[in-house]
């Protein structure tokens, strides 16, 4: 080969455009790239569906916790009404629906066998009485007698000796008369009240003469007596049933005629000017319930009224079979259209929290019916919505308290939320603009 056919490389001054040529052509391929991705992006992002929702905000307030029941009305007190004593029925009218006051009487019982029995008692005390008065007197009323004519005819001889005994003083005053006679007059004197002391100390030995266990006996005999005719008369007036206290009758088991056994049923009385809503609750729930927390009460038997009362006693002992505990709720009742035995609706709010982050009842998904956990769909700053797990407390049927998750003041979704995929970009619904509405053309306008 020869010189001339020998190719030398071009100098390097001519090589270098190439390698600029292609140095600028790789550029640009990564710059078109670059833009194609982020034409790509912004385009899915334009793409990516915004969602309407309702928006709220979490806020801290109280929030109390409402129990519904179910309760039975009952009548403030009721009496059944029993005869305490056997016979039949002398008196008694139609009393069922009969409204009575205390006093009243309701029945009468045939009681004249108690009325000769009452009347014998009472002759009975009456001779135990003269037993006392005769054992206490002494054994012997004769010798009683004269001794207490002893005793006053010797105060009589002691009256006499003492006036004669004064007048011959004076007349040996005077002269009238020797000491040897004023000295029998006083003896006369001496020996009539010697004689007065004899006859009383007498008297009071034929007194004490009395065996003392004989007047206890009689004493005794006359407490028995005295006993016997105060059950009779108790009995006795155990013939006439009263009423107990005002109300009204409600069942009548007896009619006038009819035997009445001592302990059956003869009739019930209601006092149903004030009622008393009693409805049962677990032990567990009644340690958020106390005396005072407002109540709102729906009869059954009045479809549409609501009534409020207060929560006027919870039981401190549980019942032992169904192990629930008892709550009443008293009502007044004076127009009686609350009617006992009835049932009525219960709703009792407790267990408040003062500051306690709450949320529409809406806005919270429960992993179950009675599950305390579950989930809440945050909206932040771009509005874009995020699952957020939280735990419940307290609720009502508009409120749910959050106990954990939330702070209060978080913007959350309160409709639209079910099956809300995370990272959605959602818009309140309140506030998205509302398409325009074209106006109706009228018939001239068409012409």
């Amino acid at each position: 080969m020869s010189e001339d056919d020998v190719i030398e490389d071009p100098p390097i001054w001519k090589r270098r455009p190439v390698q600029i040529i292609a140095v600028a052509v790789l550029v640009l391929i990564i710059a078109g790239w670059c833009w194609h991705r982020s034409s790509a992006a912004a385009g899915d992002e334009a793409a990516q569906p915004i969602v309407s929702v309702k928006l709220a905000k979490a806020e801290v307030g109280p929030i109390t916790q409402p129990l519904d029941l179910v309760g039975t009305i009952s009548a403030r007190q009721e009496a059944t009404i029993s005869p305490k004593v056997s016979a039949q029925i002398a008196q008694m009218g139609l009393l069922k629906n009969r409204v009575v006051h205390r006093g009243d009487v309701l029945a009468v019982l045939e009681s004249r066998d108690l009325t000769a029995q009452q009347a014998e008692a009472a002759a009975a005390l009456r001779e135990a009485e003269i037993g006392i008065m005769n054992t206490g007197s002494g054994a012997i009323p004769l010798t009683n007698a004269q001794d207490v004519k002893a005793v006053r005819d010797a105060k009589g001889t002691v009256g006499n000796a003492e006036k004669t005994y004064e007048r011959r003083k004076a007349l040996y005053e005077q002269g009238g008369i020797s000491k040897k006679d004023l000295e029998a007059s006083q003896l006369d004197v001496a020996k009539a009240a010697d004689d007065l002391r004899l006859a009383e100390k007498s008297a009071s030995l034929h007194r004490d003469t009395t065996n003392p266990s004989d007047l206890a006996t009689a004493r005794s005999k006359a407490q028995q007596a005295a006993g016997h005719l105060a059950a009779l008369q108790a009995q006795a007036g155990y013939a006439t049933i009263r009423a107990p206290f005002d109300g009204i009758v409600g069942e009548q088991f007896l009619f006038q005629g009819d035997f009445a056994t001592a302990g059956t049923k003869m009739l019930t009385v209601a006092d149903t000017s004030t009622v008393i809503v009693k409805a049962p609750l677990s032990v567990e729930v009644a340690m958020h319930v106390h005396a005072g927390d407002i109540a709102t009460i729906q009869p059954d038997s009045l479809p549409g009224v609501t009534l409020q009362g207060t929560v006027s006693l919870v039981g401190s002992a549980a019942d032992p079979q169904s192990r629930a505990v008892e709550l009443w709720i008293a009502l007044p009742n004076a127009d009686g259209r609350l009617r006992p035995n009835s049932a009525a609706r219960v709703t009792v709010n407790s267990g408040g929290v003062a500051n306690a982050v709450v949320v529409p009842a809406a806005a919270v998904t429960l992993d179950a019916t009675n599950a305390n956990a579950g989930t809440v769909m945050v909206v932040d700053d771009k509005s874009v919505a995020h699952e957020v797990k939280v735990t419940t407390g307290a609720h009502s049927r508009e409120r749910t308290q959050i106990t954990s998750g939330l702070h209060g003041g978080e913007t959350i979704v309160v409709e639209g939320n079910y099956g809300l995929p995370d990272g959605t970009k959602v818009q309140n619904a309140d506030a998205a603009p509302k398409p325009a509405t074209s106006k109706a053309t009228s018939p001239a306008e068409k012409d």
